[in-house]
């Protein structure tokens, strides 16, 4: 072959191999571009999914129930009460001071001077009416004379020693009938205003929740010189002695009394993740029901909504069905 056909074939060559080396690269990325776009649609759907269950775990929310049998509730001291029509009472607190009935206390005096001969009462024991209660010489007669309580009741004080000279009005002994007692309740300033003979009260020992019900006496005409303050007077009986005079005591006025339709003891309240809740049984599970509060007292709330009438709400160791709530939802979240 002639030199210059050898040089046009190797040029030809040449050419087509440049052609070809340019071609190649367009249709691997045309193909690349078909295979993302044959595989956007899975990678959108697997993001999808993601995303679907990622809210799903986001939505998912704790236990807001639990089951607890019937017998081990009641064990529990678990009580249910049907939720219904009620009063809220107006109500205010106040300090008081137990004091002896006027009229229902006796001084024993001496009715001669002269030394004491004999004692036959010492404090706290209780006497009869008619009982003698000292025996003295008469400095007048030269005799021996008693002298006796005109009243039952409890010896307060005794003040006489054997062998010492009992004085003329010097009383002896001072007796008081407690079976029936007093209670000064000390009410300051706005409050002094509500009040009025026939209210409602309460009185308790300090300490102490459980009390004794009374109503308001009288309202005394003056004031309190230590403390200036108004005196609303009670009676309370006292048939076991146990209220004695002198005892501070707290109590509790009832000013008024407003009927609500739906009503539930305080008892019965909770709170979970930050809202007011009570317990509504239905057989053995126990629902958590966020409820509004209207007005309350100290025994009772006003529900104006979340709870119906009628349904069976725990009034007792609902702070155990909150827990066994809260414990539940602690292991679901593991």
């Amino acid at each position: 072959m002639k030199p210059e056909l050898i040089l046009a074939a190797g040029l030809l060559a040449l050419g087509l191999s440049a052609c070809g080396g340019s071609e190649a690269p367009a249709a691997d990325a045309d193909h690349a571009q078909e295979a993302h776009a044959a595989q956007q649609p899975h990678d959108d759907d697997e993001h999808a999914q993601r995303e679907h269950g990622n809210e799903a775990g986001h939505d998912e929310q704790a236990p807001q129930s639990t089951r607890i049998p019937d017998a081990i509730a009641r064990k529990s001291g678990v009580v249910v009460a049907a939720a219904g029509p009620g009063t809220i009472a107006d109500e205010h607190d106040v300090q008081g001071l137990i004091t002896p009935r006027e009229g229902r206390v006796a001084r024993i005096t001496a009715r001669y001077p002269g030394p004491v001969r004999s004692l036959r009462a010492n404090v706290g024991d209780r006497v009869q009416a008619g009982q003698a209660l000292a025996s003295i010489d008469s400095n007048l007669s030269l005799t021996t004379y008693s002298v006796s309580t005109p009243i039952s009741g409890v010896v307060l004080a005794r003040n006489a020693s054997v062998g010492e000279v009992a004085v003329e009005g010097t009383a002896l002994f001072e007796i008081a009938d407690l079976s029936t007692l007093w209670v000064d309740l000390h009410v300051f300033g706005a409050d002094a205003s509500h009040l009025r003979p026939g209210l409602p009260v309460t009185v308790s020992r300090m300490g102490e929740d459980s009390g004794t019900q009374t109503v308001i006496d009288r309202i005394l005409p003056g004031t309190a010189t230590a403390s200036q303050s108004t005196v609303a007077r009670a009676s309370i009986a006292n048939p076991d002695g146990l209220w004695r005079p002198g005892a501070a005591v707290r109590a509790r006025v009832t000013v008024e009394q407003k009927p609500v339709a739906l009503a539930v003891p305080l008892t019965a309240l909770q709170r979970m993740d930050g809202q007011d809740v009570v317990f509504v049984r239905q057989g053995d599970t126990y629902l958590t029901r966020p409820v509004r509060i209207g007005q309350r007292d100290a025994r009772r709330m006003e529900v104006l909504s979340g709870l119906k009438p009628g349904e069976q709400v725990v009034v007792e160791q609902s702070f155990l069905i909150k827990a066994d709530i809260e414990k539940a939802g602690a292991a679901h979240e593991h």
